[in-house]
């Protein structure tokens, strides 16, 4: 079967749970024996040139032959360099020099939700979809739900990936006083989006029954981002006072180190000095000073050597919505979480869950020592793997949009541009 995905950045894991999702998604296709078509809306790579074998590439202003992608549009060429320019900057001159750029776009923000698809954008996208012929169409997100527009695909089955419900994001955002992009994005905006497709396709449950009360016409498919086990190899032990925290620089992850960092951390650090946290992604080098015994890791090429040492995992956030994909990825290296009940939405129920509920400062720190002294009924490395073997199993995360795949039609090489 012919199948496009459509979205902005190339699927592949390790820079943001989205983007892990995306990549899970098209490996998964891949391996059905599913011929992918990669369209990018836009030249978005993180270099002038990369390597992305075992897919087609194509878009505006990208080109791809034999596993190389390449940006063949000079200002966006322009805006890879600058960007890696940028990344090599003291953190605080990089985020100035980084907002006041992207001002003309979006405004001062302190968060972009996502970038809409120009009708130019659209055009193209349409008419290479219109020639390329494919059996379906999967859409990534609300943002890129513009190129479904018009009559030219409408004899394709389409399927919006909404890996968020974008309303609430936007509404908790703004209500916790930070300025978001777009100004303004309603209930009613995001089922205008979500009904361009025929489908939709939701990360979690509590949102797959969101989206069917403001799409009843729409069939809506969930599809977790599934998990695979990774045990800790034989001679690696964990280290009693490591924490970790994975995530990139947006905003909920930051706001939430904050409050780890102002609430949690001084308790935290009088009880036993000796405790650290790395912090693994972007999300360390956003701040400009992080508390004594946080170590600002970065991006590293292997995650399982440091989650395979960590003897816990941390997840502070207060805003934001969809499935937190990081929770997964420390529970399939066996670690437990001590997480806020935000960070926990949408995960399936177990008494077994490698998770630790805290709601409040207090009762988060209270979490972790008493779990580092084993204070707490014992959640062990196995409960972690079985958790994700039997909830999160490719089989299972990936059911619903395997029926979705069976009703699939192609389109007809007469329809209208």
């Amino acid at each position: 079967m012919k199948i496009a995905f459509v979205t902005d950045e190339l699927p592949r894991p390790g820079s943001a749970g989205h983007l892990a999702f995306n990549a899970a998604v098209v490996e998964w296709l891949r391996a059905r024996g599913d011929e992918v078509l990669i369209l990018l809306v836009r030249p978005r790579l993180r270099w002038p040139v990369e390597r992305y074998a075992g897919f087609e590439v194509t878009g505006p202003g990208v080109i791809s032959w034999r596993g190389w992608v390449v940006s063949v549009a000079p200002r966006a060429i322009a805006a890879i360099l600058t960007r890696r320019i940028l990344s090599a900057l003291p953190v605080r001159l990089a985020k100035l020099l980084r907002n006041r750029g992207r001002s003309a776009q979006y405004g001062v923000v302190d968060a972009v939700l996502g970038g809409f698809v120009s009708p130019e954008q659209a055009v193209w996208c349409r008419s290479r979809l219109m020639s390329w012929q494919p059996a379906a169409i999967l859409v990534d997100t609300i943002f890129r739900a513009a190129v479904l527009d018009g009559p030219a695909l409408a004899e394709c089955q389409s399927l919006i990936l909404a890996q968020d419900v974008f309303h609430l994001r936007h509404r908790i955002l703004t209500s916790a006083g930070y300025q978001v992009y777009p100004a303004t994005l309603s209930r009613d905006f995001e089922t205008a989006m979500l009904g361009k497709a025929q489908g939709i396709v939701s990360i979690q449950p509590e949102e797959a029954a969101l989206f069917r009360a403001m799409c009843p016409s729409r069939p809506v498919y969930l599809a977790a981002m599934p998990a695979i086990p990774c045990p800790r190899p034989a001679g690696i032990q964990r280290q009693p006072n490591r924490l970790v925290f994975v995530g990139s620089d947006a905003l909920p992850n930051l706001d939430g180190l904050r409050w780890f960092f102002a609430e949690i951390w001084p308790h935290l650090q009088n009880w036993r000095p000796t405790i650290t946290l790395d912090l693994i992604g972007d999300c360390g080098a956003a701040f400009g000073h992080v508390p004594t015994g946080v170590n600002r890791v970065g991006r590293v090429k292997n995650l399982a050597t440091y989650l395979h040492q960590a003897s816990a995992a941390i997840s502070p956030l207060r805003v934001g919505t969809g499935l937190k994909i990081k929770l997964l990825d420390y529970a399939r290296h066996g670690l437990v979480t001590i997480a806020t009940p935000l960070s926990l939405q949408g995960f399936a129920a177990d008494p077994r869950a490698p998770f630790i509920a805290a709601a409040d400062a207090l009762s988060f720190a209270a979490a972790i020592q008493q779990y580092m002294q084993r204070q707490v009924p014992a959640l062990t490395e196995v409960d972690a793997w079985h958790y994700t073997e039997f909830h999160y199993g490719i089989s299972n995360t990936f059911a619903e949009l395997t029926h979705a795949f069976t009703r699939q039609k192609s389109l007809s090489p007469t329809s209208p541009a």
